[in-house]
Formats: C-alpha cells, structure tokens, sequence
C-alpha cells in the first residue's frame, strides 16, 4: 500500500539529516509497529514521508511512485501523538465540523457519520463533553475519529498509545485493530511499549535513522537472536548501526525478500490485485472555498463565546479603553468649548493681549485635542494587536493538519480575516459613538466613525498577518507588540521629526492616518478644534487620504495572511 525508498529526511533544507536512506513497505490491509529507541527518526520517517519535513528519495502509493504531495494526502491521514481539537467545542462538534469541512456533510447525513465514528472510537457517550475535559485517551480516540472522518485508506500513527495507562492503551490499539479487520486500512503505528508487538502484522525497527529490520514478529526475533522483544535495544546497543545495516542489506536480498519488495512506477500486479476500493478521501472533492469560509467563520464565532477568558479580555478592552479616553479628556473639554476669538470691540492693545491670551489658549486646546484624538488611535491599535496577533500562530499545528485534510488555505485565511476584521471595525466604532457622546468632540460622525473603524480593522490585519508569518505565537503577539509601540513616536504627531524620516516612515504608520483622518473630519466643525491644532504645524502637517492609506494597510495584511497559509509552517 505504502512505501518509502532511499528516504532522507532532514529538519529543514541543508540541515544535517535524521533519517538516512530509508526504505520500508508496508503492506495492504496491515497493522504495522514501527519500533525504535527514543530519537531514532520514528515520528520524523512519519513526517518525511508525508511531506511534513523535507525528504529526498521516493515514496509508492498503492504501486505508483508518488510525484505530488496531495495525490498522497487524499489516501493517507495522519494522527499526531497529541489530538489536536479546539478544546471549546464539544467532541460532538468537533467531528461535525470536521465532516462539513473535509466531506461537505452535514444534517441527517453527517450527523449519522459522526455517530458512526464515535461508536466506532468508543465515545458514544461523550458526544456532549468538551474536548479539554476529555482524558489523554478519550483524547487520542477523538484524534482517530477526526483523521477517519476523510475515510483514509491508510492511516499513519505517531506514538498515540505513548504515556497512556495499560488499559487506555489496550482501547486504542482494539480500535486500530477493528480499522484493518472490518474497514481494511492500512495503519501504521509508531509504539514504544514493546510487549504489544504480538499484536501488530509486522515490525519495522530503526536505529539512529536507519531502518535495520523489516518483517513479522517472529522474523524479527530470529533476525536479532532474541527469545523476548523487550531485549530488542539492548541488542541494538550491543553493535554499532554499521553492523545491523549491514545485515540487513544481506537479509533484504533473500528471494523472499525479493518477492516482497514490489516496488515499480507504474501499475503493478499486486495494485491491481489489491481488495481495495478507491476510499472516499480519495474520490470526494473537498468543499468549496465558500463552504469552508462559512463553516471555519461560524466555528469561530462559536470559540469565541465560550471562551470566557478570551471573550472577557476582548470585552474588557473594547469597553474599558474609550473610558481612559474619557477620563482624560473630561478636565481639558469645558475650555475647547469656549475657544474663540472676538476683537471687534477691543482697542489695539488690547486686541493684541486678547490675540495673545487666544494663542495661548488655542496651543493648550491643540494639544488637548491632538493628544485625546492619538490616544484613541493608538488604544485602537493595541485591540487590533490583541485581535490578530495569536489568532493563526496559536492554533498552527491544528491548521496545518486539518489542511492535510482538505481544508483549503484561501477559505481559511478568508475566515481569519474577515472574524479581525470585523471584531477590529466594531471596536472602533464603539470608540467613536463613546468618545463623541460623552465629550462632544465635534466632526462629522460619518467620517470619524469609518475612519477609527478602519484604523480597527486594518491594524487587526496586519497583526494577523504577522501571525500568519510566524510559528510561534509568543514571536507573534512580542512583535505585534513592538509594531503599536513604534506607532507613537513615529507618527510624528506626538514628537518632531526630521522630515527625511516622516516621508519615509509615514505611509506605514496606521495612527499617524487615524489621527489625520479624525481630525480632518473636524475641518468644517464649530469651535475652532481644527484651527487649534494647526496653530500648533510643526512642518509635518497635510491633509492626506486616510482611508485610501488604511485600506492600503489592509490589504497589505491581508496578502501576508494569504502568504503564509498557502506556505506550510509546522510548529
């Protein structure tokens, strides 16, 4: 069914590699070991072959050397050592979910499948827990379930009986067992615990990246002169890899061997002789883009309600951040209200006092104004940096295997940008509504209420995007972090810069936009506003496009969130 030869898999391009020269088959309808000491290059042959880490040499699929990667994909799963499921949603939504997005099913349909897989996996009865109150086994059972709901044909396990307790352990390999026995899947299954090899059709054994035995339990015994499998490392420890390699190139040119080696890159007897029907992972089309974008967008409406903590920072700073506002700006407004100037009366020295008391009076307005209308900015910037910046760097691993799956990155990277996108847009639209009733800035509600909304929306964005860029969500949320802090100083509102830097910083900087498009709405207002801060032009001043710069930012982030889903970034 499955077959590597002359595999060479390394961590990334140029790096040293872990497994070497690697050649292994494993055979239809089969539950295969794959056996090792801790570090031997198991789970990386696993990744290796699946395209996961970088790998020379050839992989065979049903006969047929393997040219593309998806060819691969639509008949092999893959099922992590650690079940990766969103831990807010139930087990029964996590299989609905995965049914609508890799099979297109849902209603009587999918909800029949999703029964099905959990009496098969043995959780009939937790349909209504949530994911992270399941124990480690109930846990791995549900990442079977989930990588079965595309109907592989071949089923590659990395170590999920590992640190389970002997019965938890027992319940897992029955249930692959079943797989090969009633459903006829090829399953491969990296294992530590030794005493279960009985179990298993063959065993593949490698020492320190290289495969040194292939063959059923008792073949393996012999090959190594052991009577128990539990000696079998301390038997590899006694000769150097040389040596087993080399007996087991000897070995693998016995003409049983031989026979068994089918290796060819056409069709082949055996591919043609073999019971197996295409599976539906192999004949379903995915979903389309639409389909995944409207399933992943309702998914994630749906973590995000019943994740208190996460809902409850995102309330707290939505609603708490226009208060600071407030709170500053209370004591400053009363004067703003009765800035003018009449010296229609006045003599002319006393026009030039009140000229000069009106200056004065004016530089402190602009600056009250200037510096309330950046805060407001900037708070708005920090939204976005908490909207964006964890929200594809933290769930990585679960995209990219669910898009070893089917999932399409155009509908996922869709999804993600509209949810920061809209969370970004209502934020600084309530900024506005707030702000202005309580403090009676003056401007056009239209403009100022679309402009905080799209300094929201575009800075939720592009800190998405740098999420999309990184592996890490820790790398991505110091970074989006450090992108707000510069905001300030090189928005040249707050501090005068040379002129060579603002040209140069300016158009990338969101808050220097914001500010110019909130205040240019305050351009025609009564009470002078507009006027006080350009009592105050340090040089820098123009009135510029911000929501053509905005939506420029926007679209900016939204081609990195595009970029880095379509590339595969494992964390």
């Amino acid at each position: 069914m499955l077959a590597c030869r002359n595999l060479t898999v390394r961590p990334r391009p140029g790096a040293p590699s872990l497994v070497h020269g690697a050649t292994a088959q494993f055979a239809a309808g089969g539950l295969h070991a794959l056996i090792g000491p801790s570090g031997c290059g198991k789970t990386t042959l696993l990744k290796g072959v699946l395209g996961i880490l970088p790998a020379e040499g050839e992989i065979f699929l049903r006969g047929r050397r393997v040219i593309e990667r998806e060819s691969l994909l639509r008949e092999v799963a893959f099922a992590p050592q650690f079940s990766i499921a969103h831990g807010k949603l139930t087990v029964g939504e996590s299989l609905a979910c995965a049914l609508q997005l890799y099979q297109g099913l849902g209603g009587p349909a999918g909800a029949a499948r999703s029964g099905e897989l959990l009496r098969l996996v043995g959780l009939g009865d937790r349909r209504e827990t949530l994911v992270d109150k399941l124990s480690g086994g109930q846990l791995r059972r549900l990442g079977l379930a989930l990588e079965l709901t595309t109907d592989p044909a071949c089923l590659l396990c990395d170590e999920v009986t590992s640190g389970l307790d002997p019965r938890s352990e027992d319940q897992i390999l029955t249930v692959l067992r079943a797989l090969v026995a009633e459903q006829g899947k090829t399953v491969v299954c990296v294992i530590h615990n030794l005493a279960k090899l009985p179990q298993f059709d063959s065993v593949t054994v490698i020492s320190e990246g290289t495969v040194v035995f292939q063959g059923p339990l008792p073949a393996m015994l012999a090959h190594f002169d052991l009577t128990d499998a539990l000696t079998l490392y301390d038997r590899l420890n006694e000769h150097p890899l040389a040596h087993w390699s080399a007996a087991w190139a000897e070995a693998a040119h016995d003409e049983a061997d031989a026979k068994n080696a089918g290796y060819a890159d056409t069709n082949s007897a055996a591919e043609e002789l073999s019971p197996w029907s295409p599976s539906l992972r192999a004949s379903r089309t995915p979903p389309t883009v639409l389909a995944q974008f409207r399933t992943l967008l309702a998914r994630r409406w749906r973590l995000l309600w019943r994740d208190r903590g996460q809902l409850g920072l995102t309330l707290a700073i939505t609603l708490g951040f226009p208060c600071l506002v407030v709170i500053f700006a209370l004591r400053g407004l009363p004067q703003m209200k009765t800035l003018a100037l009449d010296q229609s009366a006045l003599g002319p020295f006393e026009a030039k006092v009140a000229w000069a008391d009106f200056m004065s009076e004016a530089l402190k307005t602009g600056t009250l104004v200037s510096g309330l209308i950046i805060f407001q900015v900037i708070l708005l910037c920090l939204m976005g940096s908490n909207n964006g910046a964890r929200e594809i760097a933290g769930e990585r691993a679960l995209y990219e295997k669910e898009r070893m799956s089917g999932l399409r990155p155009a509908a996922y990277a869709l999804a993600k940008i509209v949810f920061a996108t809209l969370v970004g847009a209502v934020q600084g639209a309530w900024m506005t509504v707030f702000v202005k009733t309580l403090c009676q800035f003056p401007g056009n509600w239209g403009e100022q209420l679309t402009v905080l909304a799209a300094t929201g929306a575009a800075m939720s964005v592009v800190c998405l995007g740098l999420s999309a860029q990184l592996a890490s969500a820790d790398k991505a949320s110091l970074l989006s972090i450090y992108l707000v802090g510069f905001q300030l100083p090189l928005s040249g509102v707050v501090l005068a810069l040379p002129d060579w830097i603002i040209w140069i910083v300016r158009p990338l900087i969101a808050t220097y936009w914001g500010w110019a498009g909130y205040l240019g709405a305050m351009k025609d207002a009564p009470g002078n506003f507009y006027t006080a801060v350009m009592m105050m032009d340090k040089g820098w001043w123009f009135s510029p496009p911000a929501g053509c710069v905005l939506g420029a930012h926007f679209l900016l982030g939204a081609a990195l969130v595009f970029w880095g889903c379509k590339k595969q970034r494992w964390p």
